[in-house]
């Protein structure tokens, strides 16, 4: 779970830089596209831990 974090935070972190410099406007939406992949990963990931424990 820690290492999820580390990404969505390094993602936030790349978003901003894209927005803020106008030439790199490619490199936050690569930024946003990477958090709401890491996000979707996170979340099946602990779904399944969930399920496991369950059993």
């Amino acid at each position: 779970m820690k290492t999820v974090i580390v990404l969505l935070t390094l993602w936030v972190i790349l978003a901003i830089v894209g927005f803020a410099l106008k030439g790199l406007l490619w490199l936050a939406i690569i930024g946003i596209v990477l958090f709401v992949g890491t996000l979707i990963f996170g979340a099946i990931r602990r779904a399944g831990r969930k399920a496991g424990r369950a059993n």
